[in-house]
């Protein structure tokens, strides 16, 4: 019921009732109640299906005894391979249409999971010293979300557009993590110079 439930969310989003979303997936309105309390507890099992967490991508991040850009390159490779398919692109662009709540707590993990700890490792594999203020963190998380968001644009160049994607898709990444390690430390101690350009 629930592979079929990611199947119909996936192809048609969140909308329509709990009656329609039976008829789709196969079952009575009934046998759906007795199974799910709401058509939110199956958004949620939903969630928790598709939006796995991996808690080895926390520690692949802070492992210091493995350069950076090979740290980098393993996450990022790994993650990709579990948000560049098809129901994890579509099911993430329906529920920030419609069901913000599940893209807010997703985000929120990314946050403090990743966005956060990569940039603390960039700080420490550079010499950058810490943000000074709360404006320096923003600014920095806005770098890391250029790479983040390049990759997971991938997803959606193929799953919603439709479009052709780089068949090697190891080297892609790799190539953003690059970009990303080459300007965010620059970036970073432009920010800590007062806006000066960097050295």
């Amino acid at each position: 019921m629930v592979d079929k439930a990611i199947e119909h969310f996936t192809r048609n989003g969140f909308g329509g009732s709990t009656r329609e979303l039976a008829r789709q997936i196969g079952v009575t309105q009934p046998l759906l109640y007795r199974y799910f309390d709401s058509k939110e507890a199956l958004i949620e099992r939903v969630y928790n299906e598709v939006f796995k967490w991996r808690p080895e991508w926390e520690r692949q991040i802070a492992d210091r005894s493995i350069p950076l850009a090979e740290r980098l390159y393993v996450f990022y490779l790994d993650y990709a391979s579990v948000i560049l398919r098809e129901e994890w692109i579509r099911l993430f662009i329906f529920a920030g249409l419609t069901h913000e709540g599940i893209n807010n707590k997703y985000l929120s993990k990314l946050r403090s999971k990743v966005f956060l700890p990569v940039l603390a490792e960039v700080r420490e594999a550079f010499g950058i010293a810490p943000p000074r203020h709360a404006a320096d963190t923003e600014a920095e998380i806005e770098m890391i979300w250029g790479l983040h968001a390049g990759i997971f644009y991938l997803g959606v160049r193929k799953w919603i557009y439709g479009l052709k994607v780089p068949g090697d898709m190891a080297a892609v990444i790799r190539q953003k993590v690059d970009v990303f390690l080459h300007g965010a430390p620059a970036a970073m101690r432009k920010l800590r110079d007062g806006g000066r350009t960097a050295p």
